[in-house]
């Protein structure tokens, strides 16, 4: 699929890695619907990038739907979904507080994982109506995974359950959505600079990219996007969970 000739709606897209996938995209002339709660911040951007802006919870079927049909009737179809929209917290299974909060974790795993499903199979339930390409494509999925989906750290029993549900549903979903010509993949970022970790301050930042094998430094949000670029335009990359975190291994 030509960037140019992509249709995307990007959730989480009023900042972080989001934000980055939707400046590249338009920069490389797609179409592009953001999906945020922050209105502010999420319309103010579609409006510098000339995009368009629905406010949208991604754990409410209804305000998904509606959200798809505006992007559709803004962008003239729908052929792309980037999935970013996320939550992180830490707490332990047992703390000082006792047993971990249950609703939290649910809300962990609601937000990143069950919105993440929420907005794909709407999605590609549109996109299965889209005439195929000339491989046979209609459309394409990319989720955002994490490297704590498979080397969790102390305190992210939530977060990394909901990445390891994306990890873990990327095949599954490739082979669902074969028959109607949509791919899907994961990408599963390390230590980014986002604007949760910007606020943890310049020390902090040189600890965690001093774990990373090289480059030793944090991952740039336009690495995340230039990823999700080429997964839209490479037709046989499908199924896939790919790490992006310099070889990072978290111990």
């Amino acid at each position: 699929m030509q960037i140019d000739q992509t249709a995307a709606i990007v959730t989480g897209g009023a900042s972080g890695l989001g934000a980055a996938t939707a400046r590249a995209f338009r920069a490389a002339g797609a179409a592009v619907t953001i999906f945020d709660r922050d209105a502010a911040r999420g319309g103010a951007l579609a409006e510098e990038i000339g995009a368009s802006f629905v406010a949208t919870d991604v754990t409410d079927a209804a305000s998904v739907a509606a959200g798809i049909e505006a992007a559709k009737a803004a962008m003239g179809g729908l052929n792309a979904v980037v999935n970013c929209a996320g939550i992180a917290i830490a707490e332990k299974t047992v703390g000082r507080d006792g047993p971990h909060d249950l609703d939290r974790f649910r809300k962990v795993i609601d937000i990143n994982l069950v919105g993440s499903f929420n907005v794909l199979r709407l999605a590609a339930a549109e996109m299965a109506g889209n005439e195929p390409g000339e491989s046979g494509e209609r459309g394409v999925i990319v989720n955002t995974a994490s490297v704590a989906a498979f080397d969790g750290q102390k305190g992210q029993a939530a977060y990394t359950a909901s990445k390891a549900g994306i990890a873990g549903m990327t095949l599954p979903i490739a082979r669902d959505l074969s028959g109607q010509g949509i791919r899907i993949c994961a990408i599963a970022p390390g230590v980014f600079l986002t604007p949760m970790l910007e606020g943890l301050g310049e020390e902090v930042q040189a600890g965690l990219a001093a774990d990373v094998t090289f480059p030793k430094r944090l991952g740039r949000p336009e690495e995340y996007a230039a990823l999700a670029k080429f997964i839209v335009e490479c037709g046989y990359l499908n199924g896939e969970v790919i790490r992006l975190d310099g070889a990072l291994r978290m111990k």
